[in-house]
């Protein structure tokens, strides 16, 4: 399998291709960690050039497939619908079914072992925490990017606040100034 996290620009689109057996089955998992609105388009391609996949502004899906054709697929990722918004994608490309954790398992007539099936039950939920992890890491990553976004942005309108009270200020205390200037009368009138 292929696990990737790739920078896609504004207004760009990224391509990955596979050669794959036919009959052979593989699974895509993606998901936008920061940019934008955390969306990207995703299509994929058999080797006839016939799409089998094509979703756009999605933040995350996962897609499987069986091929029916050998050849090379083609699975790109599009930025092209965002001009200033650059994006990190994470993505999971697995081929095949996983192997049999124990020998001869697939073409065994006997029922498993209490011990073999313990095995079995103990991987199949290592697996589970497996996704899990990846998933709660991905939302972890998206969560502190939308956090330092969100920092950036107070701390732009705290600097222009301060900014503001400060010509305030300045503007009151001349206005104040103004208010208790003494204003000399002009002299001009001849006295007698």
């Amino acid at each position: 399998g292929t696990e990737l996290t790739l920078e896609l620009p504004d207004s760009a689109q990224r391509c990955f291709h596979q050669e794959l057996e036919s009959g052979i089955k593989f699974t895509l998992d993606y998901q936008v960690i920061s940019g934008g609105h955390y969306d990207v388009d995703c299509y994929v391609e058999d080797p006839n050039g016939k799409t089998i996949y094509q979703e756009t502004k999605k933040q995350y899906d996962s897609f499987s497939h069986h091929t029916e054709v050998k050849g090379v697929y083609t699975f790109c990722f599009g930025n092209e619908f965002s001009t200033f918004s650059h994006k990190i994608v994470y993505f999971d490309f697995q081929v095949g079914d996983e192997p049999p954790i124990l020998p001869d398992m697939n073409n065994r007539v006997t029922a498993l072992t209490q011990m073999e099936s313990a095995c079995v039950t103990i991987h199949e939920m290592l697996n589970a925490v497996i996704d899990s992890q990846t998933h709660y890491r991905l939302r972890e990553a998206q969560d502190r990017s939308r956090a330092e976004e969100l920092n950036g942005r107070v701390s732009y309108w705290s600097v222009g606040e301060t900014l503001i009270l400060f010509v305030v200020s300045i503007g009151q205390v001349m206005l104040l100034k103004s208010f208790f200037t003494e204003k000399r009368p002009s002299s001009g009138g001849a006295g007698t």
